[in-house]
């Protein structure tokens, strides 16, 4: 007897789908930057994984992205532990945001940050309200507040969300506003209500994963990122709006001393937008 299981079936022309027999889209690549070598991402299917070790400052496209640049030197404690205040200066990430945020604006997708990070005021980003919603950020960009504690993570660990290259009508509905409170049921045996609903979940959790499970995107939540790149187009498609923030961007690479060739791609980068008006003037200053 055959078996079928083991059997490889060739398909003769497109897939369809079956209920209105159209052709199925193919599943779109994406890029995911900054992400863990053993992370949520490996292994997903048409998911391009760069972890610290491909550098992914270096990434020059061409698939949308779903970008989680380093978020220490931007977040509430960006100056380091209260112990040692002012050790660290704002934004010295090694030029990781802002290379995040140059390859968003050339191909689409979405970048991820803790809510109240610093990087949007240094970007000149509107900031989204807590309660939810998508607002514009800066020309073709859309911004909104959301808690991953509504799709699985043990916190509530609110985010802000960025997204380049899908019109604000294409954007998901998510499930907006703040997680309702969990307390952890040892947390409020051995300190209290009171105590229990300070510290919070992630203060009970412990051993050498723990970093991780506070860091860590749940499934869920990492589904809906690449959905959401793999809905963007290439920006440069959308005009030349990203010329003023792709200049600020060049600006913070001189003022925080990036290799050169970082430099020369930013370099080479305005000169292709240039180039872009000139041959598309349609498309505006």
């Amino acid at each position: 007897m055959q078996d079928y299981e083991a059997a490889t079936v060739e398909p003769v022309g497109p897939l369809l789908e079956r209920s209105v027999m159209r052709p199925l889209a193919p599943l779109g690549t994406v890029a995911a930057l900054y992400v863990e070598p053993k992370g949520c991402y490996v292994g997903v299917p048409g998911v391009d994984p760069w972890d610290e070790a491909r550098d992914a400052r270096t990434y020059a496209g061409p698939h949308p992205v779903v970008a989680h640049p380093p978020c220490q030197r931007w977040g509430r404690f960006w100056h380091g532990s209260t112990r040692k205040p002012h050790q660290y200066k704002l934004g010295d990430d090694g030029g990781c945001f802002a290379a995040a945020l140059a390859a968003l604006r050339l191909n689409g997708g979405v970048l991820e940050h803790p809510m109240d990070s610093h990087a949007w005021k240094y970007f000149r980003l509107k900031k989204p309200p807590r309660k939810g919603g998508w607002i514009e950020a800066a020309p073709g960009l859309w911004t909104c507040c959301v808690y991953q504690g509504h799709y699985g993570h043990l916190a509530g660990k609110g985010t802000w969300l960025l997204v380049a290259g899908v019109p604000k009508r294409l954007l998901p509905e998510l499930r907006w506003g703040k997680t309702p409170q969990r307390l952890h049921p040892r947390a409020v045996e051995l300190h209290g209500y009171e105590k229990a609903r300070r510290i919070g979940m992630m203060a009970m959790v412990g051993g050498k994963d723990k970093t991780a499970i506070r860091n860590g995107t749940p499934p869920e939540f990492r589904d809906l990122l690449i959905e959401i790149a793999r809905s963007a187009v290439n920006p440069v498609e959308q005009g030349a709006a990203a010329l003023a923030l792709l200049k600020r961007i060049r600006y913070h690479a001189q003022r925080h001393a990036l290799p050169r060739d970082w430099l020369t791609a930013a370099d080479e980068v305005l000169g292709t937008w240039h180039a872009v008006k000139l041959t598309h003037p349609e498309i505006g200053a």
